[in-house]
């Protein structure tokens, strides 16, 4: 049987031997697939393959599809550096090194198509058991706005359900959207650095069991950090989100999910937000810090939330936010709007709540926790004081002070 283990350096397109992994990587790895697929025809015998990608610099002009399961592309480091430091630095001419590095796709798309990576197969069985690992997708520009995170371009697209989908060590920096996921089972998305995105992670449309965890992970000032729609047993723990993007967690239309030891930084409120019909969720032991932001180039960006959208923002019931940490340190004048009282933790909508054993540190009276007038039968318990706890209109609950 033909080696299973390729490397983009050595690979020639059948007649095209001008292509290289150098000029189009693109190219080069789909013209990998093809060769992997006439190598395993056989329905009962079809083991996948490793694709090898090197240190080094490649661009990547045609879009890669991966339609085949066990697929594993794998490189030798995420190479990941801050071009937005780079693109505001004004003169580099004293750097070390100005790009990032590693194993390094420049994602250029000359195609006409948005993605750098596709993962679409229809039919039976759901594609299973593709990793892309250890190698940096790189946006190269937001031309002519470095700082509007504007380009069309996406790192990671899956168009089709997936089981199993593993996207580890990975370096994003850049592009419009980092990663979007339609339909995971069991993926996980483990130790990468996905920063500068305009989104960083989305998982649209639907999934179950899934984790994103122990990631390093920043939006633009519209963007998400890590965003699920319809999932189920999803777990988002031990990431560090930096601040910029308009929230760290948003889940919209989600139930029975776990969001737990994380650290989130943050310049507006809506940190973790629970958007529509959110059911069941668990918000624990998470560590937020709300602060102003100080970079030049996005102080005057407006905020996407103003401070009485709380840090966290629930709708739906039987949602737990329990042993979580609030830092808030905004300067009294910057508060929007003008005079309010922040709030840490709001209550929007639905029955069945529970807040509890919540702790906050800020510079300014701070509302731990506010209710909606629409609101049933919510529990706030040991989270402040009397006078930092506000119900409003027909609201019913149970409430108890901090002793």
């Amino acid at each position: 049987m033909p080696s299973t283990i390729y490397d983009v350096t050595t690979w020639t397109i059948p007649g095209s031997p001008s292509v290289t992994a150098f000029t189009d990587i693109g190219a080069i790895v789909n013209s990998i697939i093809a060769d992997i697929k006439a190598n395993q025809p056989s329905q009962a015998s079809k083991p996948g393959a490793v694709i090898y990608v090197p240190p080094g610099d490649y661009s990547l002009k045609t879009r890669i599809v991966i339609d085949i399961s066990y697929l594993q592309i794998k490189g030798s480091g995420h190479g990941f550096t801050s071009s937005s430091i780079r693109y505001n630095a004004g003169s580099t001419a004293g750097w070390w090194e100005i790009w990032p590095g590693g194993s390094r796709i420049k994602v250029e798309n000359t195609d006409g198509n948005a993605e750098a990576i596709l993962i679409n197969r229809g039919g039976s069985p759901r594609l299973s058991s593709i990793e892309l690992v250890d190698f940096c997708l790189d946006g190269l520009s937001f031309t002519p706005n470095q700082n509007s995170y504007l380009n069309g371009k996406i790192g990671i697209r899956s168009t089709s359900d997936t089981d199993s989908l593993r996207i580890v060590g990975m370096g994003l920096v850049y592009l419009e959207r980092g990663v979007v996921i339609t339909g995971a089972d069991a993926l996980q998305l483990n130790g990468n650095f996905i920063a500068e995105c305009g989104n960083c992670i989305e998982l649209v449309s639907s999934g179950q069991a899934s984790m994103v965890n122990d990631n390093l992970v920043g939006a633009g000032p519209a963007g998400f950090s890590i965003f699920a729609e319809g999932h189920f047993g999803l777990i988002v723990s031990g990431n560090n989100v930096f601040p910029r993007g308009k929230s760290s967690v948003h889940l919209k239309n989600c139930t029975n999910n776990t969001v737990s030891a994380n650290r989130f930084h943050a310049f507006s409120s809506g940190m973790v937000t629970l958007e529509g019909a959110c059911h069941n969720n668990l918000i624990g032991t998470n560590h937020f810090l709300r602060n102003k932001e100080t970079f030049g180039p996005f102080v005057s960006v407006p905020l996407t939330t103003d401070d009485l959208f709380g840090l966290v923002h629930l709708n739906g019931s039987g949602n737990t936010v329990v042993g979580n940490h609030f830092s808030y340190d905004v300067p009294s004048g910057d508060i929007k709007p003008a005079g309010a009282t922040p709030t840490l933790v709001l209550v929007k909508s639905g029955g069945n709540n529970y807040v509890a054993t919540n702790h906050h540190a800020a510079n300014v009276a701070v509302r731990a926790a506010v209710l909606d007038g629409s609101t049933t039968d919510t529990k706030v318990l040991d989270c402040g004081t009397a006078a930092e706890f506000q119900a409003l209109g027909s609201a019913t609950y149970g409430f108890r002070a901090t002793p």
